[in-house]
């Protein structure tokens, strides 16, 4: 990076880093999918859309449809160890 930065410097840039492209994400696919964000002029003029199809697809998208059918552990194999009675 050169001699103005030091390195203890990079793990804080990594994490801003991440956390930005995060957010750059979130943004994004909100100002693109969200059926509740209006960019389209036509959809400006209408008061009330008319959209539910479409925001039942923005809710129930792919990872909720996944993690629906896991249990909802992290580690169930060390839940199951520590939750043994002794």
């Amino acid at each position: 990076m050169g001699p103005w930065m030091k390195p203890e410097v990079y793990p804080l840039l990594g994490a801003m880093t991440f956390v930005t492209g995060i957010c750059i994400f979130q943004l994004t696919r909100s100002m693109l999918l969200n059926p509740d964000v209006k960019i389209n002029k036509a959809h400006r003029k209408m008061g009330v859309l008319e959209n539910q199809e479409e925001g039942e697809k923005y809710a129930e998208h792919g990872l909720r449809k996944f993690l629906r059918t896991r249990p909802p552990e992290i580690m169930p194999s060390i839940n199951d160890f520590f939750s043994k009675d002794k």
